[in-house]
């Protein structure tokens, strides 16, 4: 994608008077700060594969197309897998995958003690070929050098996507992952399955309309008040059919936090939801999501210290075609106990290991959190989380691949595995649809998520 480069220069100038009124930390220095784009990627991730030759080289020579998709764009063609024909290198399975402990993450390791006759892990040749427009690269290198933590870390001062390429802290991690670059317009069916132990199925359906400022290259993506609206249209179950909900996340949460409003068909009536989020239930996922699961953590960082805990080399969701696929049906992966595996494709990747521990006074049912970023994309992969006595109560998983509407990673469907119950969630699956993501071709505006809005949408 070719970069405005007249905003771009517009944007810098403002954001000159911006970051001179934030309160001073430590920054990465000039010298760190030029490794981006050469030892570094533009993201900031090391350029370089590892030494045993497992984790190849970053190339990411293919932005607005995927190898074997003939993708048309706004489409909503359902993604095809370019790798369909390749085989794994490692296979992992409950009698070797302690060989490989180090490589995996607590929840993983779980789900091999629980299920060591069904659960396996498809691991394949890592390819790290995929790239992002030249606008999020150039937002991230600004940002290296001027993007600041605001209030404690509630909020952020910066340029659109990416604000710490180089982090120091847990918080500047998290806004990563929070502010990963993804489109600034979507619009997604999508359906949630809970997956019962015995293997019966208690459906949820969705339609998303997103509209993400933040994202979007020609505005100008100042970090100023909204940075996403999202819509939300409930199709299942039945008792909840028709219920609209209407969000809005703020840059900075201790200025606002996020306003949500819904509008209910039975009463006709429109309400605002104070503190929605947190670990509120999630809707048509049985008990096993809360709200603030989707994307592995979203919404106001305040219950939690947040610690980086620095970079480990662990076997991740990515490149995943396949599971999100339009030749895959619900009743093929849907297996009692965990998906089939055979959908899912694993590969060695460095990532960034974020912890969050609740802060004393504050509730939450997870007591801890350690989520795996992908340093290519600052994508959220893998989570686990901790009960109130510490012990290991779930694990999840996100499935990103490249989209050619985005022209960068997506996130795809997420399990979330409750490893008490021995029930999962399938949530954002979109195979079976009529029509898959469509992505950064809408008029969406501010105005239409807003309880007036909300309202209308009812009559």
């Amino acid at each position: 994608m070719k970069t405005n480069k007249k905003n771009m220069a517009l944007t810098l100038s403002l954001l000159a008077g911006l970051t001179a009124s934030c309160t001073a930390f430590s920054k990465v220095t000039p010298e760190e700060a030029a490794q981006l784009g050469k030892n570094l990627t533009c993201l900031g991730a090391e350029r370089a594969g590892n030494a045993a030759g497992s984790i190849p080289a970053f190339t990411g020579e293919y932005v607005d197309q995927v190898p074997g998709w003939n993708h048309t764009l706004y489409s909503g063609d359902q993604p095809v897998d370019p790798f369909k024909d390749e085989v794994p290198v490692l296979v992992l399975t409950s009698s070797n995958y302690k060989e490989h402990a180090a490589n995996l993450t607590e929840g993983q390791k779980v789900l091999f003690e629980k299920y060591p006759d069904s659960y396996k892990m498809n691991i394949y040749a890592g390819k790290r070929i995929f790239g992002v427009p030249d606008y999020v690269c150039q937002h991230a290198q600004w940002n290296a050098l001027n993007a600041e933590l605001v209030n404690d870390g509630m909020g952020i001062k910066g340029l659109g996507q990416v604000p710490f390429p180089i982090p120091k802290s847990g918080l500047e991690l998290l806004w990563n992952h929070m502010l990963i670059a993804g489109p600034w317009t979507q619009d997604i069916t999508r359906s949630n399955a809970s997956v019962l132990p015995n293997g019966s199925i208690g459906w949820g359906k969705t339609r998303l309309r997103g509209l993400s400022p933040a994202n979007n290259p020609n505005e100008l993506p100042v970090s100023e008040g909204v940075r996403a609206f999202s819509w939300n249209f409930t199709m299942q179950p039945q008792r909840d059919a028709g219920v609209s909900t209407v969000s809005q996340d703020y840059y900075d949460w201790s200025k606002q936090g996020r306003l949500a409003w819904s509008y209910n068909p039975g009463t006709r009536r429109v309400r605002q939801l104070p503190g929605f989020g947190f670990d509120q239930p999630m809707i048509g996922t049985n008990g096993t999501m809360v709200v603030d699961d989707d994307r592995l953590f979203n919404g106001s960082p305040e219950r939690y210290e947040w610690k980086n805990l620095g970079k480990k080399e662990i076997y991740i969701p990515v490149n995943a075609f396949r599971v999100n696929s339009g030749a895959v049906k619900y009743s093929d992966l849907l297996t009692p106990s965990h998906p089939d595996p055979d959908y899912l494709r694993f590969e060695l990747r460095r990532v960034w290991v974020l912890e969050a521990n609740l802060k004393a006074g504050y509730r939450h049912l997870y007591s801890k959190r350690v989520i795996y970023l992908d340093e290519d994309t600052w994508a959220g992969t893998l989570a686990d989380n901790y009960d109130a006595r510490g012990k290991i109560w779930k694990h999840a998983m996100m499935n990103y691949f490249q989209h050619p509407d985005a022209k960068l990673a997506i996130s795809g469907v997420q399990f979330f595995y409750d490893l008490s119950s021995r029930q999962y969630t399938a949530y954002g699956l979109t195979n079976e649809e009529r029509k898959g993501p469509i992505m950064n071709n809408l008029k969406l505006t501010a105005d239409m998520y807003t309880p007036d809005a909300l309202r209308a949408s009812g009559r």
